[in-house]
């Protein structure tokens, strides 16, 4: 009798990563933390969106006038970090065996996250984009994770419920706890969201998308 085989078929990954020197130092990160803070200080139109759709939290996403959800584009500071994680989108197109070229892509948005204590952000993906992710700035202790949802979910109908301690690649919602320095890309389709922060202290990210040069 054939031995039978069984394989792990359409594979959704995640890659992350810890942007190194010379770019991103810890100096760099303190640095680049200050920035969050004046860019939420400078921005009356995200801080009026996020009172009202962000409870206990500050994005620039939806600062379109003013450029804030293009910071790569007026910022020194996040220009430097556009190069630095320029780096790992060239490593995640190989990993994906995509047919493209890095030169194919570019940078499209840029925008800061500030989530105080309680501040959650629901699931959601990125249309129109091809890879997204965030750059992690400061993740204290107890703040949340980000949470990915298996992107065969809407199919499942009749499929069983999985057991607490399935096997990862069996999962429906994989947690992933960042850390500062860290950057995590994953392509645009995949649903994430951020569980309630804990922490009394903030949870502070970049994130951004790539899309068609």
């Amino acid at each position: 009798m054939a031995k039978s085989l069984i394989k792990n078929l359409f594979s959704t990954q995640i890659h992350c990563v810890e942007l190194k020197k010379p770019m991103v130092t810890s100096k760099f990160i303190s640095e680049i933390k200050q920035e969050c803070y004046k860019i939420k200080q400078a921005d009356p139109l995200g801080q009026a969106w996020s009172k009202k759709n962000y409870t206990n939290g500050y994005t620039s996403y939806s600062s379109v006038q003013l450029g804030f959800d293009r910071l790569q584009m007026i910022s020194p500071t996040f220009q430097i970090l556009e190069k630095s994680i320029n780096m790992s989108v060239r490593n995640f197109i190989k990993q994906l065996d995509y047919d493209i070229s890095f030169s194919d892509l570019k940078m499209t948005q840029c925008w800061v996250n500030i989530m105080g204590e309680n501040s959650i952000h629901a699931s959601h993906a990125h249309p129109l984009s091809v890879f997204s992710g965030t750059f992690y700035v400061d993740v204290p202790t107890a703040a949340s994770s980000i949470k990915f949802e298996d992107p065969r979910s809407p199919l499942f109908m009749n499929s069983p419920a999985i057991k607490d301690q399935a096997r990862l690649s069996n999962q429906r919602f994989i947690e992933i706890q960042p850390k500062s320095g860290y950057v995590i890309l994953f392509e645009s389709w995949l649903k994430h969201e951020v569980p309630i922060n804990k922490s009394k202290k903030d949870r502070i990210s970049i994130s951004f998308n790539y899309g068609w040069n």
